[in-house]
């Protein structure tokens, strides 16, 4: 990990596309200002790891909505015949 120490205003460069301005600093909280391109998502921890964990669930199969797809795939296919 690389730890910097950076006064208001100053900025932080990631490669060629992002950077990170130091905005505010209020107690123990700072404010940030990330610039990156659209192509680039940026989300907080707690809402990266909400998005990872549903997609992860939503990922798994019920084997009996496998089974109702594989049925309702049959009838299609030997409808067409």
């Amino acid at each position: 990990m690389l730890i910097l120490t950076r006064k208001l205003g100053e900025r932080i460069n990631i490669g060629d596309d992002i950077v990170i301005t130091l905005l505010e600093i209020k107690g123990a909280q700072v404010k940030l200002g990330i610039e990156a391109p659209k192509s680039i998502s940026i989300h907080r921890q707690e809402i990266y790891e909400r998005i990872r964990t549903e997609n992860l669930e939503s990922s798994h199969v019920n084997e009996l909505d496998l089974a109702r797809a594989a049925t309702l795939f049959s009838s299609i296919t030997s409808n067409r015949n």
